[in-house]
C-alpha cells in the first residue's frame, strides 16, 4: 500500500502546501479584517502583530499558489521560531513544553514550513509550472 502511495509524493506535498497556506492565511485575515474571528487588538501595520498579519497573509497566499515556496516557507519558518520562544516558551507555567505553553501550532507551522524550504511546492505548483518553461 505505501508504495503505491509513494508514487503520489509530489501532489501529496503540494496538497501539504496548500492547506498549511490556507490554514496560516487565517491568521493574518483575523489580525488584518477580524475575519473569520474577530481581532484581539486593532490593527496597526507598524505594530509586530500588524507585520505578522500581513506575512502570515501574503505569505500564506503564495504557499497556496506554489509561488516562490522556499523562500517565502523559509521566512515563515523563522518567522514561528521566533512566535514560539517570544510568546509561549514562558507562557503560563514557564514551562518550554508546547503542549503547556500553548505552543503547538508554532512549533508545527515552524517545521511543516522549513520542510517545504527544502522540499519545494511539488507538482501542483506556479514555481513547477515556471521550472518546466525553461
Amino acid at each position: 500500500m505505501f508504495d503505491k502511495l509513494s508514487a503520489y509524493r509530489p501532489q501529496l506535498l503540494s496538497i501539504l502546501r496548500i492547506v498549511a497556506g490556507l490554514m496560516f492565511m487565517q491568521h493574518g485575515l483575523q489580525k488584518i479584517f477580524g475575519f473569520p474571528a474577530p481581532a484581539m487588538m486593532p490593527f496597526d501595520i507598524l505594530s509586530q502583530m500588524g507585520i505578522g498579519g500581513v506575512l502570515e497573509l501574503v505569505g500564506g497566499a503564495m504557499l497556496v499558489l506554489g509561488l516562490f515556496t522556499r523562500c517565502v516557507a523559509f521566512v515563515l519558518s523563522g518567522m514561528m521560531a521566533v512566535a514560539y520562544f517570544q510568546f509561549h516558551w514562558n507562557f503560563g507555567a514557564a514551562s518550554p513544553f508546547p503542549m503547556v505553553n500553548q505552543g503547538e501550532l508554532a512549533v508545527l507551522y515552524c517545521f511543516t514550513f522549513l520542510y517545504l524550504a527544502a522540499a519545494g511546492g511539488g507538482a501542483w505548483s506556479v514555481d513547477n509550472l515556471l521550472k518546466r518553461k525553461d
